[in-house]
């Protein structure tokens, strides 16, 4: 009987991180490098104890090791152009990185050394990791950068589709809001909820913060205090601008009752709206679209890389990267690779 690709790689996946002992051997080779199977483990050591508090499955352990290879071919990758092309980190850049970081954080350099092997991380390690983020910059600028064009008329075009039918004029609004829902054929629940409401304003009278009352009650946003953002006038429902309209900035409306449910707003602050122009927008929008079209330009890269290079996944990671892809439609015998030296 056959099974289908995505329980192939789930039952692949699962049995691999089942695997009770793991002894070092190869995960992948990558042109003349090879990548350590122990290397992956160290790697994903945070994460896969991140997942297991959370009550992950085994076989999501598995799929994350196998992404976090992905990653570290990746970065083997751009060692080898690195090393090609001479764009490799001088001591005195790793140097200078290190105290802008330290300083950025209001810390000497010997700090940071001991904060970082606080952590467990050997600060040599630290310097690699360091030199790593060095020469990938140096590779994205060099290589990729160059690629990518933005064109005024690109920008104009995102300034339009964003801003296009931004009002002129008028009052913008800062809000928060309480939203305690009823099903509208129940009057029971409409009196239970319009009660929890106004024991909610009753606090917030008393002093309590908007926020605070609204991450215990509200339906709207409990992880933000019940913040909606800025809304300009002519974009509210006439509920809510009615209720507003006298309220000042710092003001609580009373309870509104509605068919949805009971509400309070919260005017955070009002402020007459300024209209977004090009020349105000263009950089931030030039910004966007140099960043969104580098992502894609260095991911086209390091495809043409993958192209290029040999690259073997060993093991269970041959077998997932292989059923993760589609190329086997059919589920044949997978070796596990229980039995060797990878696991």
């Amino acid at each position: 009987m056959k099974t289908s690709v995505a329980a192939a790689l789930t039952l692949l996946l699962a049995a691999a991180a089942a695997a009770q002992e793991i002894v070092d051997g190869i995960a992948a080779q990558v042109g003349s490098e090879i990548v350590l199977m122990s290397d992956v483990h160290q790697l994903a050591g945070p994460s896969e104890r991140r997942m297991r508090e959370a009550g992950a499955k085994d076989g999501d352990i598995a799929m994350m090791r196998a992404e976090i290879l992905e990653r570290m071919i990746e970065r083997a990758l751009i060692r080898q152009v690195v090393r090609r092309a001479e764009l490799d980190a001088t001591e005195a850049e790793i140097d200078n990185a290190i105290e802008g970081i330290a300083k950025e954080n209001g810390l000497s350099v010997e700090q940071l050394k001991e904060s970082v092997e606080a952590q467990g991380l050997p600060f040599q390690s630290y310097r690699e990791r360091i030199r790593g983020e060095i020469e990938h910059a140096k590779v994205i600028d060099g290589m990729v950068a160059a690629r990518v064009r933005v064109e005024e008329k690109d920008i104009r075009a995102l300034y339009d589709e964003e801003y296009g039918d931004q009002p002129a004029g008028g009052m913008e609004v800062h809000l928060r809001h309480i939203l305690v829902p009823f099903e509208t054929e129940d009057p029971t629940a409409r009196r239970s909820a319009c009660d929890e409401v106004r024991k909610a304003l009753l606090r917030i009278r008393d002093g309590e913060r908007f926020e605070e009352v609204a991450a215990e009650v509200s339906a709207i946003n409990p992880d933000k205090g019940g913040d909606i953002g800025w809304f300009h006038s002519s974009s509210l429902a006439s509920w809510m601008t009615d209720a507003i309209g006298p309220v000042p900035s710092g003001g609580t409306t009373d309870v509104i009752e509605m068919p949805f449910g009971c509400n309070l707003l919260y005017v955070v602050e009002k402020r007459p709206y300024e209209e977004i122009t090009y020349e105000s927008a263009r950089a931030r929008l030039a910004e966007y679209l140099y960043q969104q079209r580098l992502g894609a330009e260095y991911s086209k890269f390091i495809e043409e890389l993958r192209q290029q290079t040999y690259i073997e996944r060993k093991g269970f990671f041959a077998d997932a990267a292989r059923l993760g892809d589609g190329s086997e439609t059919d589920a044949e015998p997978v070796d596990l690779g229980l039995g060797n030296d990878e696991f």
